[in-house]
């Protein structure tokens, strides 16, 4: 019995010491798993990624402090140059960002969260395997508009112009197929086609039983796609430039959009499921060279009301935009600092008896390019109607944007 128990003994013993080497083991190969991993800091923010690289994670937050006097807004109506205007200094946007890719390189997923208005402004999966063939589900700005599709972080100027309430498409949940199809030469081209609720950001449910349409040709005809960004960081010694067409038609209650959803335009009050049919065309450029920058949109907007006889309504508005990073060719000018002005016009006269017109100067400093930058603007509103000529509206603002 006890030389029965003397061997159970030491077997116990050999098994307690095989399972603390086994753990210890474990812990080695972990600690070695996670040394395989890669945390680094790139320009989305902080990074993890994967051995075999079928996983990353990045993550990013970004904050927006602005003051602006006499006012933040852009004038709408004639009774906003009226009203009471009072100076504001605000923390404009606070983002959180998330994206990578995961299970394949070319399966990437991104989400955004805006922090001070809880809100969940993107979040959307990319299948993006070939050039010229990618697939991408969720919500996001739809690429209707440069100007908007640009992130705010990425503007020239402190804000986006007038015309940007009155003709963006914002925010959208649904499908889209887009890519890139080039030869040699002047044969480059990049297309986007999709379809949406039509409803908005955060819209669970459609009013009625139609569906928005979308579809944008862009001509790369000097052989460079030039994506979404408006400032010439790169300093192109060869020219890049783009032409391209946009078009979005869509039926609802809704006759604008922004990042709160769908809204209404002033004389569009009314509304009901399916009232308004929206049919709008863009025609942009854009152009870099050498520091200088340069952006334009051209827009059309009808507006039929289905419940009222069928009446048509068209708006129209263009902006001309240029920016130029002047020590290419200033010798005393300092290297982080940008010089951007734009020039936009707003037509409602189908609608609203006014014309709008919006001049502004900014200049940035670029401590980390759009990461980290300082703007002042000062912009000008002349709103003009047969009845009264508004001039000399001014704003002033400062903000300064920051990533982490």
């Amino acid at each position: 019995m006890k030389g029965q128990f003397s061997v159970l003994f030491l077997l116990a013993c050999v098994l307690l010491l095989f399972s603390q080497k086994s753990r210890a083991q474990q812990e080695k190969d972990s600690v070695i798993v996670e040394e395989n991993w890669k945390i680094d800091y790139g320009s989305k923010g902080i990074e993890l990624r994967a051995p075999d690289n079928k996983y990353l994670l990045q993550i990013q937050s970004r904050l927006q402090f602005r003051f602006a006097t006499p006012s933040d807004n852009d004038p709408v109506t004639f009774n906003d140059f009226n009203g009471q205007q009072n100076s504001v200094f605000k923390i404009n946007r606070s983002r959180l960002k998330v994206g990578g890719h995961a299970y394949k390189p070319w399966l990437k997923y991104y989400w955004e969260y805006e922090l001070g208005r809880s809100n969940l402004l993107d979040f959307r999966v990319m299948i993006e395997k070939w050039e010229w063939l990618n697939l991408k589900l969720g919500q996001w700005k739809v690429e209707f508009s440069r100007e908007r599709r640009i992130s705010s972080g990425g503007q020239q100027l402190v804000d986006r112009s007038i015309l940007n309430r009155n003709f963006t498409v914002d925010r959208q949940q649904g499908v889209e197929l887009y890519g890139r199809l080039r030869d040699k030469g002047a044969l480059d081209f990049s297309y986007w086609a999709g379809v949406f609720t039509g409803t908005g950001r955060g819209a669970r449910d459609n009013d009625d039983k139609n569906l928005m349409y979308f579809g944008r040709l862009q001509w790369n005809f000097l052989g460079e796609a030039l994506g979404f960004k408006s400032v010439d960081f790169e300093i192109h010694q060869k020219p890049a430039a783009i032409i391209a067409v946009a078009g979005v038609t869509n039926r609802s209650a809704f006759t604008r959009f922004s990042s709160a959803g769908g809204g209404v335009l002033a004389g569009f009050e009314e509304q009901q499921p399916g009232q308004y049919r929206m049919n709008q065309v863009n025609l942009e450029t854009a152009l870099m060279y050498k520091g200088l920058s340069w952006q334009s949109e051209f827009h059309t907007k009808e507006i039929v009301d289905h419940f009222n006889n069928n009446q048509k309504s068209n708006l129209t508005g263009y902006y001309l935009q240029a920016g130029y990073l002047a020590h290419q060719s200033i010798n005393w000018w300092p290297e982080p600092l940008e010089m951007a002005a734009r020039f936009a016009h707003y037509d409602p006269s189908e609608v609203s008896d006014y014309n709008l017109d919006e001049v502004s100067l900014a200049f940035n400093w670029f401590f980390k390019q759009h990461k980290n930058k300082l703007s002042m603007e000062v912009s000008n509103f002349d709103y003009e109607t047969p009845q009264a000529n508004v001039e000399n509206e001014w704003r002033f603002r400062v903000q300064w944007d920051i990533s982490f």
